[in-house]
């Protein structure tokens, strides 16, 4: 019953009019008075951002604002990989035989997620990174890793939420919802970075231009909610722990670190 009434209610807050009416709203002018109330809600840091709160024109504005410079510090390590955004860490785990990722219970195909066999097939028995980005969080997207780009595509229109009652209810949306990836070449394998919209159609905004990524370099931003996957090929990294609590990180935090290819 709980699965029917939440499937129904995805939906109906999903919809093509429904989408555009509430995208509309947070881009209104009459959004800005909705900005206080949003920040206390959800305890937004206001203190590190970039622009006074006073200064923002829409709830959009305010949800991708930009930090103040120095506000998120970038591991140095050579051979670090970082969290590409604040968020919760919330699942680690290892890609199967079969393509398919387990979260919460449920088994999402990589296939489906990266759009088809030859791309998915580089994953097999790889690693993955699932992070959950709420309301509350800073959301723009950083390189998690210094590379060349290799492949960007889009997949997906509409795009159900995210969180954890999303994904136990939802219908694959990880591999489904509205989703940019970006492909990345670096010194110990390859890498897919799988921006996941979580509420609205072309909720995702890529800002990045060229092939080269340093870590830690603005790449994108979410409109409203989302999550980031991370995609490593087998023997490519080392996790610095096998299981996670769900847990809270931010931009530049590590998440693993590369093999090198002594190793």
């Amino acid at each position: 019953m709980i699965q029917w009434f939440y499937r129904n209610l995805i939906e109906l807050s999903n919809g093509r009019w429904t989408s555009f009416l509430l995208k509309k709203l947070a881009q209104s002018k009459a959004s800005r008075w909705f900005i206080p109330s949003f920040a206390k809600i959800y305890k937004v840091n206001v203190h590190e951002m970039a622009t006074p709160i006073e200064e923002f024109t829409t709830l959009h504005d305010f949800f991708i604002r930009r930090l103040k410079r120095g506000a998120r510090t970038i591991d140095a390590g050579v051979n670090s990989i970082v969290s590409p955004v604040d968020a919760v860490l919330e699942d680690i785990g290892s890609i199967s035989p079969e393509l398919t990722l387990t979260v919460k219970g449920k088994e999402y195909s990589v296939i489906e997620m990266l759009g088809s066999v030859e791309k998915a097939q580089k994953y097999m028995n790889g690693t993955y990174f699932l992070l959950y980005l709420s309301p509350s969080h800073y959301h723009r997207i950083h390189s998690p890793l210094s590379g060349k780009v290799v492949g960007e595509w889009t997949l997906g229109k509409k795009s159900y939420p995210v969180n954890r009652y999303g994904l136990k209810y939802g219908r694959e949306t990880l591999a489904k919802n509205y989703r940019k990836i970006t492909e990345v070449e670096h010194d110990s394998g390859v890498t897919a970075i799988v921006k996941v919209g979580a509420m609205f159609v072309n909720s995702i905004e890529s800002i990045h231009m060229g092939e080269q990524l340093e870590k830690g370099e603005e790449i994108a931003y979410f409109t409203f909610g989302s999550t980031v996957i991370l995609l490593f090929n087998p023997d490519s990294i080392e996790p610095l722990q096998k299981h996670v609590t769900p847990r809270e990180v931010k931009v530049g935090d590590v998440l693993c670190l590369m093999r090198t290819k002594e190793n």
